[in-house]
């Protein structure tokens, strides 16, 4: 048995991030004006996460929500808000537990990706800084250099993570199912269609759904965060 028989697969936020980066993304230009008036901006990224929490809002809804905030503004602009945002938000928030569990996979060989349904062009520079190689995420449509606030291909949601997984391992000549183990580590009770088809699931900070499930399956439970700046059901 080699190390390539193992895959480890981790969702981002807040499974190795004690925060929703989507709605901090959205946040972030709320607050600095970039957006419109701050105020309306902060209430309906604040009103879209209460609607994805009751259940009321679709994957397409909420990312072309966040992909609209990319549409306004050119490549330059976007790159240099994001740098500062990474700076301000995202790496004070990166803890050594989270490094630590990455390097437990990473150290011994295995397989590692991020599978998050949050865009690409938030998560990519984080899945970076947590060392991390392999993203998959929401992309983004982009035409004639600028993003269209559309998404390109199967949203990275729900089942549509599995097709994702398996579009990017078909890259490798590889199924899932190649893998002697796979792990995938998750928060939300809307991973579950990926959790039931690796051999390791880890309910990791999981919501009360997901942790009663988890509990019920007798799947391992992990909790890096004491606290959580902010997160989906």
């Amino acid at each position: 048995m080699t190390a390539s028989s193992f895959i480890a697969l981790f969702v981002l936020d807040p499974t190795l991030l004690p925060l929703d980066s989507d709605y901090q993304w959205a946040d972030f230009l709320a607050r600095t004006g970039r957006v419109g008036d701050p105020a309306e901006a902060i209430r309906l990224n604040e009103d879209l996460m209460e609607r994805y929490n009751q259940g009321l809002l679709t994957a397409e809804e909420s990312a072309e929500f966040m992909l609209g905030l990319l549409t306004n503004a050119s490549q330059e602009e976007l790159l240099a808000w994001q740098d500062e945002f990474m700076q301000a938000v995202i790496l004070p928030s990166i803890s050594p537990a989270a490094r630590e569990l990455l390097a437990q996979h990473q150290d011994q060989g295995h397989l590692v990706a991020i599978v998050t349904a949050t865009n690409e062009f938030v998560t990519r520079p984080i899945a970076a800084a947590l060392g991390v190689d392999h993203l998959i995420a929401t992309t983004p449509e982009m035409k004639d250099g600028r993003y269209t606030g559309k998404i390109s291909g199967v949203p990275s949601f729900q089942a549509g993570k599995i097709t994702r997984v398996e579009q990017w391992l078909q890259t490798m000549g590889k199924t899932l199912a190649d893998f002697e183990r796979s792990w995938f580590y998750s928060d939300s009770p809307n991973d579950l269609p990926l959790m039931e088809v690796v051999t390791d699931p880890v309910a990791t900070n999981p919501s009360d759904k997901l942790r009663a499930v988890a509990t019920e399956r007798n799947w391992v439970v992990i909790d890096l965060f004491a606290d959580m700046m902010d997160s989906k059901s």
